[in-house]
């Protein structure tokens, strides 16, 4: 079998149980199982194929799944979910709230502010989007604000998750293309907080060219004394959490596995110093974790199989040296694998997104010689930019699903608009800076 027929018959069994609606984990599964037994089995009656092929498959894919590398994902995931079912983030958010006094479009940055600091804290975008769309947007439109000013800054904000640590899905990322985990999230610090200042900028500029999108309105005035007390009782010991994971893992004072667990500890001191640590909080907050961790495990199983068979059946080299035969500069194959996600991103979610292009993508950049982090903080961007394009960005459906009931899909895709071309100026701002993600992890080296 030539491999351009090797890789169109496993991305297309792949496609073809999605189409039925198997669930993603499963789909690849049955799909690997299949591709084992046909590049696997040798040869032999069909049940000795399968056989073989199959206890290929198990000893591919156990030693992955059973990587220490994966420990931080889990205990990422739990921060997040004690963060918000203590109550934690509706302090922050209060506070925050609170200290910005009467800035124009002062909810708009308020969810720039707490979202960031939320993302930080939970690792994950749909549950950023999803607090802060029941948070503020009821809230916001409720003081005249138009919608694309309450709803475009909550969908920007979610997606920083991805690039800010702690995110769960770098750790899955850097464990599907074997980088160096502590590296790769320490390298979207400065992105993620760049990002940051964009979407502020942005709001700033909307806010002046059209007063009448974010109203002012009355505000309770706030003294300095309670303003230090708002900002060293509710925001800074949250913020300190984050600070301290990146500092340790940094500067080697602890792996990402260790940092992640100690985070977790320093959520739950908090909670408990604050006397919102509950038993149903708890229950709440594993439960969530133990879901969202075992599929993972499930994809990351699928994923490592997948990768297996295409360079077993020689599909990852064919295409790498197709690829690479054609008369394009290395720029010009990094805009075309960044376009490719974004398209895949109105069809498919961010962790199929990633079993399907890491096994090709990483290769193929490696050959072009780049920097295989900052290759990977440039795909977790795009992976963030895909969570909003239209018409089936994920977030886009979290943000549907919290809205007010007048809230239409058009407007939710207008709002985002603006966002999304912020994180493109920040790609090709990396494309032509690189050292915007190289320079923190270098400072550990």
């Amino acid at each position: 079998m030539e491999w351009f027929e090797a890789l169109f018959f496993l991305l297309g069994m792949i496609l073809f149980f999605m189409a039925l609606g198997v669930p993603v984990a499963l789909a690849f599964l049955a799909a690997n199982m299949i591709g084992a037994v046909v590049f696997m089995g040798g040869r032999g009656t069909l049940d000795v194929q399968a056989a073989r092929g199959i206890g290929q498959l198990a000893n591919n894919a156990i030693p992955t799944i059973t990587s220490f590398n994966l420990m931080p994902v889990p205990m990422f995931l739990l921060m997040g979910e004690i963060f918000f079912f203590t109550g934690l983030a509706n302090r922050m958010f209060s506070a925050v709230d609170r200290l910005m006094g009467k800035l124009p479009a002062r909810l708009s940055f308020v969810t720039v502010a707490g979202g960031t600091a939320f993302a930080t804290l939970s690792g994950s975008s749909m549950g950023s989007t999803a607090l802060l769309g029941s948070l503020m947007v009821p809230d916001m439109q409720r003081r005249g604000y138009k919608k694309h000013m309450a709803i475009g800054p909550i969908l920007g904000t979610g997606g920083l998750a991805m690039l800010i640590p702690p995110s769960a899905l770098a750790v899955l990322l850097g464990t599907l293309a074997d980088l160096d985990i502590g590296a790769l999230l320490i390298a979207g610090v400065l992105p993620g907080l760049l990002l940051a200042v964009f979407y502020c900028i942005l709001i700033l500029g909307m806010a002046l060219a059209d007063p009448d999108a974010a109203p002012a309105y009355e505000v309770e005035n706030t003294d300095w004394s309670e303003k230090a007390r708002l900002l060293f009782l509710d925001v800074v010991p949250m913020v300190s959490i984050v600070i301290g994971v990146i500092l340790v893992i940094m500067f080697g004072v602890a792996t990402p596995s260790e940092s992640a667990a100690f985070g977790c500890l320093g959520v739950i001191v908090l909670a408990a110093l604050y006397r919102c640590l509950t038993w149903d909080g708890i229950v709440k907050s594993v439960t969530g974790a133990l879901k969202v961790t075992t599929m993972a495990l499930l994809i990351i199983f699928g994923s490592a199989t997948f990768s297996a068979l295409l360079a077993f059946s020689g599909a990852s080299s064919g295409l790498i040296n197709w690829a690479t035969g054609f008369d394009l500069s290395p720029t010009t194959m990094l805009i075309l694998m960044f376009c490719i996600l974004l398209v895949l991103g109105m069809f498919m979610d961010q962790l199929s997104m990633m079993l399907l292009t890491v096994p090709i993508f990483f290769p193929l950049a490696q050959s072009l010689g780049f920097d295989l982090i900052w290759f990977a903080v440039i795909i977790l961007l795009a992976l963030e930019i895909s969570f909003t394009t239209p018409p089936f960005g994920l977030l886009l459906f979290v943000m549907k699903g919290v809205s007010p009931p007048n809230t239409t899909m058009r407007d939710i895709y207008v709002a985002a608009l603006p966002f999304m071309g912020c994180a493109v100026l920040l790609a090709v701002l990396l494309i032509f800076f690189p050292w915007i993600a190289l320079w923190l992890p270098s400072l550990g080296q």
